[in-house]
């Protein structure tokens, strides 16, 4: 089986993505990376290529005493915030969209004049920022110094351009965004670095810790370098390090190696007017050798503009799997920085050798296909797999390899994993949907028994020996999972037991698993116990089955805890239900009542556009007949609202791209509604014309068109459907019916 390796030199980055630019269009252009870099979208501008492990990132939350945005004075999670300029360097592989600080290391800076290593002063107010896919660019005031970074999948570049005069580039390795300290460091040649740096502890888990390995050359003989180390004070009777005293003390002959919590290297050089300097970076997480062969591979010179044009040239490929016709100017640009943030992550693991650390071990492994990593499933799982299944298969397949393989080498499934740690950040148990939805699609080139056997198991297991679903216990006995403590989440986590339980059920089923399919079934439909007729919600339950009160299906509304739910309240779970949506109904009195209290959520304001839980909720009209209008209604309503083409252009954390697959697909006019069922809810979509390239390894067509037939841009609802020229009955379609029919047009 042949499969793309996102690998090896320069040349095969322009091969590597299946469906190129064609027809040139600037799809580029569309791209604005400042979209979700306030208003807590935590995305960034930096330079990255599609699921490329690197990613070269302009630091701006660190630095001066009146800087708000300081990571050390409040919770940030990114390593840039639009709003603030104040520059402390790029930081090297960061994550996009995630709502826990982690990476966002090996900071590097350039200065002129006097050399200054205290980051706490060295740093610079910035203008003239500019970012596109594959690059970003500022202007240093202070020390009126451009700087520029590119990315290849596994390596960065930085090009500096001086000023006359003294000037200096500075490593860092004790500031960044983890949660983790401790580096070292040694130096090769005279211009040439490479090292370690640990980073984890990701979403307060102190054993998801692993370490970064990295290589960095400088395409200027410097004029003198070395090493700084932060030198603590002793404080106190029991003599403790004070982490914020002591000064930086430089160690100007010292050429070893040099280690500790917060150390640093420098280069100094006399500079002529307007002169460039390129800095390299190749990174690896299994070992500073992989480090230096990954840059000997991807960027065998210091090459500023090759590197850019092949980034550039990675993204267009990536882009043009999705061409749309029509719509304004802004909407296109939300559509495709929506379809770049998606491809983010998750990214690439392996080296150019195929080497990886294995999942939750000191062992390295080496694969023939791409090992993928960050897997924030409680997110994702509901639709970015999806949108890669119908639109990058070969990279899903991928996916689920690795998903698998990780059952392999540490006998779980991944809950949120995180370069080879697991983060068990969320709950539920969101692989079984991914790989279920797969597989009901087409994309079955993975043991399939293995995977159901890791299913199995967390779906059976005892809780105390149960790494997925810790309260199985009550769970498998009672059939809900019980509020034992006010504020323990136990209805979200149930609600995804019975998601996972409904995934597995079909897939049990498809296997010729007939017991197993009627037993998870059975248990998926369990979620009725938690309706609560007083309140027309779900409500938590006690352990005696009795529900929770006094209880206020409202609380959590702005950010405080909610007796049994997670980052929401009542109204934001209680149509979670996708899997027996109809069933819902009957317990609501039916259709009608259903309909109006769906309403109510959004008419009340108790959407949350910004978390997973109910962002599928505009779909469930749909499943009615008639009904069918309101779906289109809200959708177009929630796209103007809160997906802009402006900084704060995501309503919250993009998480991982998760908020940008509900963009794409909705705007497409189609949403998997249901995660681990094949099939979509359709909805009026933003675009006249859509055409989504096919891969013909995967599918028998080799495009799916969408188009709409209507007089005037402003028309929203659509009152008829026909699937390869034919009418389809109602406002829901199947993924293999889609993909049969090969043209959907609305009317």
């Amino acid at each position: 089986m042949k499969r793309f390796l996102l690998t090896n030199t320069l040349t095969i980055f322009f091969l590597l993505s299946y469906g190129r630019g064609g027809d040139g269009l600037p799809l580029l252009n569309y791209v604005n990376p400042f979209i979700g870099t306030t208003n807590f979208g935590t995305t960034n501008p930096g330079a990255v290529c599609p699921g490329g492990m690197m990613s070269v990132v302009p630091f701006n939350v660190m630095g001066s005493a009146d800087n708000k945005y300081d990571k050390d004075a409040r919770w940030w999670s990114t390593a840039y915030e639009y709003s603030n300029c104040y520059f402390t360097g790029f930081s090297h592989v960061n994550l996009s969209g995630v709502g826990c600080p982690e990476l966002g290391s090996l900071l590097l800076m350039a200065t002129t004049g006097e050399l200054n290593v205290d980051y706490k002063t060295y740093g610079s107010r910035y203008r003239d920022e500019q970012a596109s896919p594959g690059y970003y660019t500022n202007y240093l005031t202070k020390y009126n110094v451009k700087s520029e970074v590119s990315a290849t999948p596994r390596t960065g570049i930085t090009r500096f351009t001086f000023p006359k005069g003294q000037s200096h580039i500075l490593l860092n390795l004790g500031e960044g965004l983890t949660n983790e300290s401790g580096a070292f460091m040694r130096r090769v040649g005279e211009n040439e670095v490479e090292g370690m740096k640990l980073l984890g502890t990701f979403c307060y888990n102190p054993q998801a810790v692993f370490p970064i390995y990295f290589v960095m050359k400088v395409n200027k003989k410097p004029q003198s370098s070395g090493y700084w180390k932060k030198q603590r004070a002793m404080t106190g009777v029991e003599a403790e390090w004070d982490k914020d005293s002591g000064k930086n003390k430089l160690y100007t002959n010292y050429k070893k190696e040099i280690a500790g919590d917060d150390i640093g290297v420098y280069f100094s050089f006399d500079t002529e007017d307007a002169e460039q300097v390129e800095v390299q970076m190749g990174v690896s997480f299994v070992s500073i050798e992989n480090a230096r062969l990954n840059l000997e591979k991807e960027q065998p010179t210091a090459d500023f503009e090759a590197v850019h044009k092949a980034a550039c040239q990675l993204w267009n490929n990536d882009l043009s799997r999705i061409r749309v016709e029509g719509g304004t100017e802004e909407q296109k640009t939300v559509f495709y920085t929506a379809l770049y943030h998606l491809l983010i992550h998750p990214n690439v693991l392996q080296d150019v050798n195929g080497e990886y650390p294995a999942m939750e071990s000191e062992k390295i492994l080496t694969t023939k296909g791409n090992r993928y990593t960050v897997f924030s499933l409680w997110d994702t799982y509901r639709n970015v797999h999806q949108l890669l299944t119908l639109a990058y298969p070969e990279r899903q397949m991928d996916m689920v390899r690795s998903m698998v393989d990780m059952y392999r080498e540490h006998g779980w499934l991944p809950k949120w994993e995180l370069y080879g740690r697991e983060t068990l950040t969320m709950e539920g148990d969101p692989s079984i949907p991914v790989i279920v939805d797969s597989w009901m699609k087409g994309l079955r080139d993975f043991d399939v028994e293995l995977a159901y056997e890791a299913m199995r198991k967390s779906a059976t297991l005892p809780g105390d020996k149960n790494l997925m679903r810790p309260d199985n216990d009550d769970y498998l006995a009672l059939g809900f999972v019980p509020l034992r403590e006010q504020y323990d989440n136990s209805v979200s986590h149930a609600l995804e037991y019975y998601i996972a339980d409904y995934a597995l059920s079909r897939f049990a089923a498809a296997l010729g698993k007939k017991e197993d399919a009627e037993r998870f079934y059975k248990q998926s439909m369990r979620y009725k116990q938690y309706y609560n007729k007083k309140y027309g919600t779900l409500c938590p339950l006690l352990p005696n089955g009795q529900f929770y009160a006094p209880f206020n299906p409202r609380q959590g509304e702005n950010f405080e805890p909610s007796p049994g739910f997670h980052e929401g309240n009542a109204w934001n779970y209680t149509f979670y239900v996708p899997h027996d949506v109809k069933g819902l109904a009957t317990l609501m009195g039916g259709k009608k009542a259903f309909v109006e209290k769906l309403q109510r959520v959004f008419d009340e304001g108790l959407y949350d556009p910004a978390n997973e839980p109910d962002i599928a909720y505009p779909y469930l009209f749909s499943y009615f007949k008639g009904e069918e209008w309101r779906t289109q209604k809200e959708v177009k309503r929630l796209l103007n609202k809160y997906f802009t083409a402006k900084p704060d252009g995501i309503p919250g954390n993009d998480d991982a791209g998760t908020m940008s697959a509900w963009v794409v697909f909705s705007m497409m006019g189609l949403y998997p509604d249901c995660p681990g069922v094949p099939e979509y809810t359709l909805t009026t979509p933003v675009f006249d014309k859509v055409t989504i390239a096919l891969n013909p390894k995967w599918y028998k067509q080799s495009q799916l068109v969408i188009e709409v037939k209507r007089k005037n841009s402003n028309e929203l609802y659509t009152h008829k459907v026909l699937l390869g020229g034919k009418p389809i009955n109602g406002f829901r379609i199947s993924h293999d019916e889609l993909l049969r029919g090969g043209t959907l047009s609305f009317e």
